[in-house]
Order: structure tokens, then C-alpha cells, then sequence
């Protein structure tokens, strides 16, 4: 139902590490599982002001994005930053059992919340068996 689509991400840290900076967007932490008729994704986003995150899909492509300022003035003098700041992405890829039209979002605590509902056609169904009675054959013949 999901790929993991992020292999720079170690690269990006240790050189956000190692430089100061970096090139790309963050990448968001996050954990994903399914529970019953749901999937559902959490992404870790502490101190983000909800009205900064964005989510939209485009072809079974989720992207979310947010973005965390800076608290210090601008004319501050920083004693410690240890806080990443800026921008922060993610990109998952839905399978097609997964019903986008219907995601549900959620922000309480720093932690963003997806519902997925699995799509109806996707979920498993019985099928009814027709026929029996006389004209059945026996097996044991």
C-alpha cells in the first residue's frame, strides 16, 4: 500500500549535520500501519503552526508539506538553533486500493493524522455459491 521513496534521507541528515544546511527540503518523520477499514499515517510535526501544512494528492501521490519559522526576532542574536526551521516534505505513494477521495486530516499535539479509508472495491467480499440441491453430483462417486 505503501513505498518508501526517500533513499537520500541519511545522506541529507548527515550532511545537514556535517554543513549547517541543506539543499533539499527536511523530510518529516512518520509511522504508518493499517487498522481495520483505515490506513493510517502520523507524521511528526512539532511546533508547526497548523495553518502552514499543506496536503494534496495528484494520481495516487500524497505530498505534505510544512513549513516551522524561526521563534527568535529576525534581529536576534541566536545563542543555540539546534530546531530545524524552513520547509519540511513528504511524498508517499498510494496504492490504488486506497480511496483518496476520502483522506481524513487530523493536527493535535504536533502529530498530523491521515485517514485513509481502503477502497470499497479493494476490501475482501463473500461470494454467495448458487446451485446445489438435486442436481448436485456427489464426489465420492
Amino acid at each position: 500500500m505503501l513505498m518508501r521513496t526517500d533513499p537520500f534521507r541519511e545522506f541529507d541528515r548527515l550532511a545537514q549535520q556535517v554543513l549547517g544546511s541543506t539543499a533539499r527540503p527536511t523530510a518529516m518523520t512518520m509511522d504508518a500501519y493499517r487498522s481495520g477499514d483505515d490506513f493510517v499515517v502520523h507524521f511528526d510535526l512539532p511546533g508547526i503552526d497548523p495553518e502552514s501544512i499543506e496536503i494534496d494528492v495528484e494520481r495516487n501521490v500524497l505530498n505534505v508539506r510544512a513549513e516551522r519559522r524561526s521563534p527568535a526576532p529576525e534581529d536576534a542574536e541566536l545563542i543555540v538553533a539546534e530546531r530545524p526551521t524552513g520547509s519540511f516534505t513528504r511524498q508517499l505513494f498510494l496504492g490504488d486500493t486506497l480511496d483518496t477521495e476520502r483522506i481524513d486530516a487530523s493536527y493535535d499535539a504536533g502529530v498530523l493524522t491521515l485517514r485513509i479509508p481502503v477502497a470499497d472495491q479493494a476490501k475482501p467480499r463473500r461470494i454467495q455459491i448458487t446451485g446445489g440441491g438435486s442436481d448436485r453430483k456427489q464426489l465420492n462417486g
